[in-house]
């Protein structure tokens, strides 16, 4: 019995390293999601450079723990601006996509890191390689706006 704890029914084999995002089927392109949260999170984006800037400031729908959205299918209830990464418009979104993000990686021609699940075989090693935003959020209904800036960190 494997000790797999992803979930690879449906998924063909290595399918990042040889299909097109554009050819993935849902579970697959799903699967390329780290859950490392940092899509969750707040940006600033420099009005004059459109550099963006991460920031602690969380999604109401973030959970700090597991570093999942809460209400991943209905969220657009809940955040109807909540972005829908979709193959065939992911280059538009690359320049909010955080560095280490799988869809950004493969979109790249990059390899995944060992601490991806689909490498890996546990979301836990998304946690443990400090990759992720587990216990570092604050709430955005604590946070004034103002205060964001007070809060930009630097990407791992």
């Amino acid at each position: 019995m494997s000790d797999d704890a992803i979930d690879r029914a449906g998924l063909r084999p290595r399918f990042w390293e040889n299909v097109p995002m554009t050819k993935m089927t849902n579970k697959e392109w799903e699967a390329l999601c780290d859950g490392c949260g940092k899509c969750c999170l707040n940006k600033l984006e420099d009005e004059d450079t459109g550099e963006v800037a991460l920031t602690r400031v969380a999604c109401r729908l973030l959970d700090d723990q597991s570093c999942l959205c809460t209400h991943y299918q209905n969220r657009h209830q809940f955040v109807p601006d909540c972005i829908v990464l979709k193959p065939q418009d992911i280059e538009s979104h690359m320049y909010w996509l955080p560095q280490t993000c799988g869809y950004r990686l493969i979109y790249q021609g990059d390899a995944l890191p060992d601490w991806h699940p689909l490498i890996s075989g546990t979301q836990a090693s998304v946690h443990a390689a400090g990759i992720s935003v587990q216990h570092t959020t604050v709430s955005e209904f604590d946070t004034p706006f103002e205060e964001w800036e007070d809060h930009i960190i630097e990407e791992t």
